[in-house]
């Protein structure tokens, strides 16, 4: 199969359907998943272990939608030690970033003489981490998810996840959930999972926020609950921009667009640069790169990179090419360039910028420590990665001393006049010093 190429060298315009994405119609996935949520939230338990069965192809009427402790014991028993190893890395990494980047419990400084203002932060009560499987088994997302949790401190932070053919979680998510203290993981995914947190089962403990990726199901049922559990930050399948200069190598770029577009047919990804030697050493080296890979991601890659939702595309300058990434607004970003630094003042929207010939998407969805949890489905031109911003709530914190408060009392007492709120004027009118005298006095 060949690439989508796109020639726009001579076009005065980008062409509005390459902005598009898999999810942006989610009218279909919204209608089907209104049944599902009504029976979770009518039925609770026994509609899980009947969706299970149904959806995922296990017979569960023994399945514990729990998993017991002896099931993460034979989970370690199991898995290569090697890769127990790998996920311990990539969770001191990822935990060590997301120390760094926890706000103090509470901060605050003079403005005015007298005058104190500043924030407290608290973690939330109780979370609920979506790891996907449809398409595989994914630990890195547990890591992503819920790392940030416990370093936030969420006081119940939960996971929630589809059963394998076996009826069981996959080893590693179980040995990841285990290396990062979370203690609750529970079988059920889809929206019917999406619905278990938001309105509590039997087992199920009903949840303030849901994070994490997932299919159209998972987004169209986070949308269909939003006024139930707040959804977090959109997730939805998998996208990437790779932008190239003409010194890089049309080969690397290939090696490194397949990254994202392995994921999945609705995946989206894009190699944008301005060399035309760039564009075709990356639609020559795709054929044998594929070659190299499982068969099933190579069916997931060509079905997006020769599809309408990816391929090459090549611009007539440098600065159309970082037009589109801010259009675009990708969930990955890959600058390979002569001087990646430099091009990074260009881009305005993008969940994650991957600097340079040595780190590709690879590392960040595993490794490096920022959060992989992005944004997609353009909603990077407004918010960002994962973090543990994500699992605290702030609190705005005001003091003023007798000594401060004449000053601001004076200025909030003329706005509080024009706008017609007596009220708000009398508290701050000299009827409050009188009645803190008689208090002293009495």
């Amino acid at each position: 199969m060949q690439p989508t190429f796109h020639d726009l060298t001579n076009s005065a315009d980008l062409p509005s359907a390459l902005f598009e994405r898999t999810e942006a119609d989610l009218s279909f996935f919204i209608e089907k998943v209104k049944p599902i949520i009504e029976a979770v939230r009518v039925e609770g338990d026994s509609a899980l272990k009947r969706f299970a069965r149904d959806f995922d192809r296990v017979e569960v009427e023994d399945m514990s939608i729990l998993a017991q402790e002896e099931e993460y014991d034979d989970a370690f028993a199991r898995l290569d030690p090697a890769v127990v190893e790998s996920i311990r890395y990539a969770a001191e990494n990822i935990r060590a970033f997301h120390e760094a980047q926890k706000p103090e419990d509470i901060w605050y400084k003079e403005i005015r003489p007298g005058v104190f203002v500043g924030d407290r932060y608290t973690p939330l009560d109780s979370i609920a981490c979506y790891v996907p499987r449809g398409k595989g088994s994914f630990p890195s997302m547990l890591l992503m998810a819920a790392i940030p949790a416990v370093v936030a401190g969420v006081l119940r932070p939960i996971v929630i996840t589809p059963p394998g053919p076996d009826g069981k979680v996959d080893d590693a998510t179980l040995v990841a959930a285990r290396l990062v203290g979370i203690k609750e993981v529970y079988k059920c995914g889809g929206a019917q999972g999406i619905a278990a947190v938001a309105y509590g089962t039997q087992t199920v403990p009903k949840c303030l926020k849901v994070v994490g990726p997932g299919s159209p199901w998972v987004v169209a049922a986070k949308r269909q609950l939003s006024d139930i559990i707040d959804p977090g930050t959109p997730a939805g399948p998998s996208e990437t921009v790779i932008i190239a200069d003409e010194t890089i190598s049309g080969e690397l770029a290939a090696l490194d667009l397949i990254i994202e577009s392995e994921h999945g047919p609705d995946s989206s990804a894009y190699l944008v640069t301005n060399s035309r030697r760039v564009a075709e050493e990356a639609i020559a080296a795709l054929p044998k790169l594929w070659a190299n890979i499982d068969p099933k991601r190579v069916e997931f890659s060509q079905a997006v990179l020769c599809g309408k939702h990816g391929g090459i595309v090549l611009t007539k300058d440098f600065d159309t090419a970082c037009e589109f990434v801010n259009r675009y607004a990708p969930e990955h970003l890959q600058i390979l360039a002569e001087e990646p630094m430099a091009v990074v003042p260009k881009i305005r929207n993008a969940s994650e910028l991957l600097l340079g010939n040595y780190t590709p998407s690879t590392l960040g969805n595993f490794v490096l420590g920022p959060n992989a949890v992005l944004p997609t489905g353009g909603a990077a031109m407004t918010k960002g990665p994962l973090s543990v911003f994500d699992y605290m709530k702030q609190a705005s914190i005001a003091y003023v001393t007798r000594d401060g408060y004449q000053e601001v009392a004076d200025h909030a007492h003329r706005i509080a006049l024009y706008e017609g709120f007596s009220g708000h004027a009398q508290a701050v009118s000299p009827i409050r010093h009188e009645i803190l005298k008689k208090a002293k006095k009495s």
